[in-house]
């Protein structure tokens, strides 16, 4: 079952980061289905968060969708070749995103690999740029409503207890100073 539009619109990204894990993220991309169970995440917490695009209420043509309300795609491009997806949480005006790391594979199998040209499930879905790659995400659907038919959210009834969940510091956002510290990023062991 699809997430509702209000189940976006949480004011906490930390809360939010943590309420994707078990979730599914599904694509319908090229007339392929494809999805994972969602089990890395990160947040970020908008224009007080140095590593938030956001930052500073930075806005630019990339980072629009950030302040539209919770349940937008926002995906952008890092070093040229990857498109990472984030997923904008709470109501319009507050740039909340949380990218999501890592998927477990679940529909598709095949479809992933030919995209990735990778023939296993191991390191399949890995990574944000890989997940991205394996599911037909590209930095074009940036903007693109959650609850529409090429990209959204589902609720599988996987309720991760508290004393599943890692939680450590964000990846690559050494630029942040101390914010790059923050405990901001939850993973959970999965299957």
């Amino acid at each position: 079952m699809k997430l509702e539009k209000a189940f976006y619109q949480h004011e906490n990204a930390v809360f939010m980061a943590k309420a994707f894990l078990g979730k599914v993220l599904t694509s319908q991309i090229s007339g392929h289905l494809t999805s994972g169970v969602i089990t890395e995440t990160e947040a970020y917490a908008g224009i007080h968060d140095k590593a938030s695009h956001a930052y500073g209420d930075c806005r630019t043509k990339r980072t629009a969708p950030m302040y539209l309300d919770g349940g937008i795609a926002y995906v952008y491009l890092i070093y040229g070749i990857h498109s990472l997806f984030n997923i904008v949480t709470a109501p319009a005006g507050t740039p909340h995103a949380i990218l999501i790391r890592t998927i477990y594979p679940v529909e598709g199998i095949g479809i992933m690999q030919k995209r990735r040209n990778y023939n296993k499930i191991t390191g399949l879905t890995d990574g944000p740029g890989k997940l991205s790659q394996a599911l037909g995400i590209h930095y074009s659907n940036s903007g693109e409503d959650l609850g529409g038919e090429r990209i959204w959210i589902e609720d599988h009834g996987i309720v991760p207890q508290a004393g599943e969940i890692i939680t450590g510091p964000r990846i690559g956002v050494e630029y942040a100073g101390k914010d790059a510290l923050l405990p901001y990023r939850f993973r959970l062991d999965y299957p």
